[in-house]
C-alpha cells in the first residue's frame, strides 16, 4: 500500500507499508540470522527460541527485516506514485512492529520552471585578435623550453643552475626533509627559503659554505615555522642557460610540419594562440548567454538538488587532487580548511549548474528540440573511436546511451540559443 502526501508541487511524501506474508518472511529470515549468533545459557548456538531471544535482546531483528524489504518498498513507492525523482529520495522509518513496517519516502520531482525570455538578448561573442607582441612572447617561451644547459666556470650568478648538496640544521641538529644531493637549484626561481638563493650567488664549483636563513612564520612544519636554521651547502657544478638560435637545427628539433623558418614558426604560433583565444571566447560567450537567460528564469530549486550537485563537484575535485598525488585530507591540512569550507566554496557553482540544467531542459521543450537514438549511437561510436575504446565499454563508463543523448540535447539547446541571440 502506498499513500502520497504533497508538501509542495514538487516535494512529495509517499508512505509504503509492507505487511502480510512479505513481512513475515523478512522477519523470519532476519531472526534466523540473529539467532545463529545469539548466546543464551542453557541453549545451543542457533537454537534459542524467539520468546527467550526477545527477553534477552529485544526485537532488534525487526530492524534487519526492515532493511531486507526497503528496496521492495522503494520500488513500490515509485510504481504506485508514478513519480520521477530528480535526486535520491530520503527515507524515514515511520513505524515497525510484528505486523509490519511503514516507510515514508521524500520524493523530489522536477520543479516548475518558467523561462520568461531567452531570445534576442543581444549578447555578442568577442572578436579574437592576436598581436605581434603575443606571438613574440610565446616565441620567447618556446626558446626557453629548448634552452641548452652548459657547464660554466667561475661563480654562481642569478639565472644559473647550481648543482648542490645541502643539509639543514636547527640548533645543531639535522632536521627531517632538510637534506639533498646533486639538487638542481635555479637561482632566482625562489624555490628555497627566502635568502637561501641569494647566499649561493658568488659561490664557486667545489666551494662549501654555511647559509643562515629563517623559515617563514607560516611554514607548514610547525617545529620549523619562524625558526633560524643553518644549511651546509656545497656547489658541485654550475650550469648556465644558452638560448637557442632560430637555425636549421632548432627547427629540426621542433619537429613541426612545415616549420622551417622564423616566419613559418611565427605563423604557426599565431594559429595556436588564435585557436586558444577562440575557444576561450566561445566558452565566455556561452557563459554570457546562459547567465543572461538565467536572469529571466523563475524556479524554486530544492536544496537537495544543489547538495547532490555539490557532492558531484566534490567527487570531481577529489579526483583532480588524486591526479596530483594529494588526498583531500592533505589538501585540508595544506589550506587550513575543512570539508564544510570546500562545500561552501562549491555551492555557488553547484546552484548555477542546476539552474542552467533546468533552464536548458525547459527551453528544449519549448523549442521542440530532439536527439534521436540514431544520433546518440553515432556520437557514442565517434567518441569511443577517439578514445580507442569499444563502444559498449565506453557507454558503460559514460553512464549509458541515455547520458550521451542528454549531453547531445543540452549541446543542441546551447547552439540554438546562440542562433536566437545573434
Amino acid at each position: 500500500m502506498a499513500k502520497e502526501i504533497k508538501e509542495k508541487t514538487n516535494v512529495h511524501e509517499v508512505t509504503v507499508k509492507i505487511d502480510g506474508e512479505a513481512w513475515t518472511k523478512a522477519s523470519d529470515k532476519a531472526f534466523a540470522s540473529r539467532q545463529k549468533k545469539a548466546k543464551v545459557d542453557g541453549f545451543r548456538a542457533g537454537k534459542v527460541p524467539k520468546d527467550i531471544y526477545e527477553k534477552h535482546y529485544g526485537k532488534d531483528y525487526l530492524l534487519d527485516a526492515a532493511d531486507l524489504v526497503l528496496q521492495d518498498a522503494y520500488v513500490k513507492a515509485m510504481d504506485d506514485s508514478k513519480l520521477i525523482p530528480v535526486v535520491q529520495p530520503a527515507v524515514d522509518l515511520k513505524s515497525i512492529d510484528e505486523s509490519g513496517v511503514e516507510f515514508t519516502f521524500k520524493i523530489i520531482t522536477k520543479p516548475e520552471v518558467k523561462v520568461k525570455k531567452y531570445k534576442g538578448l543581444g549578447i555578442k561573442p568577442e572578436k579574437v585578435k592576436v598581436t605581434d607582441e603575443e606571438v613574440n612572447h610565446e616565441l620567447g617561451h618556446l626558446l626557453e623550453r629548448y634552452t641548452e644547459l652548459t657547464t660554466k666556470e667561475g661563480s654562481v650568478e642569478s639565472g644559473n643552475i647550481a648543482i648542490i648538496d645541502f643539509e639543514g640544521f636547527k640548533d645543531g641538529v639535522a632536521f627531517e626533509g632538510g637534506k639533498g644531493e646533486n639538487y638542481s637549484l635555479e637561482i632566482g626561481s625562489n624555490t628555497f627559503i627566502p635568502g637561501f638563493e641569494d647566499q649561493v650567488i658568488g659561490m664557486k664549483t667545489g666551494e662549501e659554505k654555511d647559509i643562515n636563513v629563517t623559515f617563514p612564520e607560516d611554514y607548514g612544519a610547525k617545529d620549523l615555522a619562524g625558526a633560524p636554521v643553518v644549511f651546509k651547502v656545497k656547489v658541485n657544478e654550475i650550469k648556465e642557460k644558452v638560448q637557442r638560435e632560430l637555425d636549421e637545427d632548432f627547427f629540426e628539433d621542433l619537429g613541426m610540419e612545415g616549420v622551417n623558418s622564423e616566419e613559418t614558426l611565427k605563423e604557426e604560433i599565431k594559429k595556436s594562440i588564435e585557436a586558444q583565444k577562440e575557444m576561450e571566447a566561445e566558452n565566455k560567450y556561452v557563459d554570457a548567454i546562459l547567465e543572461g537567460v538565467s536572469k529571466n528564469v523563475e524556479v524554486d530549486i530544492p536544496e537537495e538538488m544543489v547538495n547532490e550537485e555539490v557532492d558531484r563537484l566534490m567527487g570531481r575535485f577529489e579526483e583532480q587532487m588524486k591526479m596530483q598525488g594529494i588526498s583531500l585530507d592533505l589538501y585540508y591540512q595544506f589550506t587550513g580548511s575543512k570539508e564544510e569550507d570546500l562545500r561552501n566554496q562549491l555551492e555557488k557553482e553547484a546552484y548555477s549548474n542546476v539552474l542552467y540544467r533546468l533552464m536548458l531542459e525547459e527551453i528544449m521543450t519549448l523549442e521542440k528540440i530532439e536527439v534521436t537514438e540514431e544520433e546518440a549511437n553515432k556520437e557514442a561510436e565517434e567518441i569511443a573511436k577517439k578514445y580507442q575504446m569499444e563502444k559498449d565499454e565506453f557507454l558503460k563508463q559514460f553512464g549509458g546511451l541515455d547520458m550521451i543523448q542528454y549531453d547531445l540535447e543540452m549541446r543542441k539547446v546551447v547552439e540554438h540559443l546562440k542562433e536566437l541571440n545573434k
